[in-house]
């Protein structure tokens, strides 16, 4: 099997193509546009070689070698574009999340998999970890009772400086409230069997970096889902530069017959670096990314459906575009 990486604009691409390799798959790249981001940003052929992976100068001569799938780390604002070139390409496509910046785009890019017979993914890797899975075994089998509401965060470091347009509004399709409100949204959508958000209310601000970015640096989403579920969600850029990772996720889920607590990112070692002068996590245990790009392989040789699929997307996005349009309008957002 062949696969194919559109880009290496978002830095999840490197841990990807390390995925594929232990799966024994070839690899190919592209990344025609590395030549436009800031200087000392990795990307473009020089990263090819380091990864050790064939490049080609351009995105139609890279699927001129028909490959099985694809793997999209562009930009956010591109992943329209580049999902309708490979499924026109007959390659099965899984896109990084968001798997759009409007939802008109996400429904476009689900339109063209579906007309080409081709899968459409969207990398959520947190929904394959083995925390996750163990919450989801717990709602599963109503010891928790009627779940009332979740409380979720995922709060990370500001990417600025590995990659500018994460901060670039057009690019990126807005701030942190963007970026990470998804990987949350995203678990309930897995937990609730794509029950979808019924109504949305959310806040942003910028005190932190505010000298440093237009966009928002952080957020909180509360939402009503259609199975009377209420959950809210920090979606922040709160960690420090010194903090030992790029962040976290957690959930807490409250029922009637209990609560479960979930951190994503709990299976590490604390530590601390006397060389660095900062404290460390050494992560142990399975690997998320090799999971996500394990079902997208998967799914690509059965034949079947990938899970996150695009309609996932679809509605992870639309919790976030009424969420905007609640920030905007200081009131609650009724999703139709």
């Amino acid at each position: 099997m062949k696969i194919a990486m559109m880009s290496f604009a978002h830095l999840h691409a490197v841990s990807y193509v390390h995925a594929l390799k232990r799966l024994g798959i070839e690899v190919i790249a592209s990344d025609p546009d590395h030549g436009t981001r800031p200087a000392g940003e990795v990307g473009g052929a020089d990263l090819a070689a380091q990864l050790g992976v064939p490049y080609f100068d351009d995105y139609q001569t890279l699927l001129a070698e028909r490959p099985d799938g694809v793997i999209i780390c562009s930009e956010n604002a591109k992943h329209r574009e580049l999902t309708e070139l490979a499924a026109a390409a007959g390659a099965h496509v899984m896109s990084e999340k968001p798997i759009a910046t409007s939802t008109a785009d996400a429904r476009a890019m689900i339109d063209a998999c579906a007309a080409a017979g081709v899968n459409l993914m969207v990398a959520y890797p947190v929904r394959f970890s083995s925390a996750f899975a163990a919450t989801k075994a717990a709602y599963a089998s109503g010891s928790l009772g009627q779940v009332l509401s979740v409380t979720g965060t995922n709060n990370g470091r500001i990417p600025l400086d590995a990659r500018s347009w994460f901060v670039d509004p057009a690019l990126a399709g807005g701030g942190s409230l963007a970026d990470h409100t998804v990987h949350v949204a995203d678990l309930l959508d897995s937990l609730f069997d794509g029950t979808r958000a019924a109504e949305v209310y959310a806040s942003v601000n910028k005190i932190l970096h505010a000298d440093k970015v237009e966009v928002e640096t952080a957020g909180l989403v509360s939402i009503r889902y259609a199975n009377g579920v209420l959950a809210t969600i920090d979606c922040s850029w709160s960690k420090p530069p010194n903090y030992p990772t790029w962040g976290g996720l957690t959930l807490q889920l409250v029922g009637t017959g209990g609560i479960a607590d979930m951190d994503a990112f709990n299976s590490r070692v604390d530590g601390f670096s006397e060389a660095d002068r900062k404290p460390l996590w050494l992560a142990y245990g399975g690997d998320a990314d090799t999971a996500l790009v394990a079902e997208f392989v998967d799914s690509i040789t059965t034949g079947r459906r990938p899970q996150p699929d695009g309609e996932a997307g679809l509605r992870s996005l639309e919790i976030v575009e009424a969420a905007y349009q609640s920030v905007r309008s200081g009131e609650p957002v009724v999703i139709n």
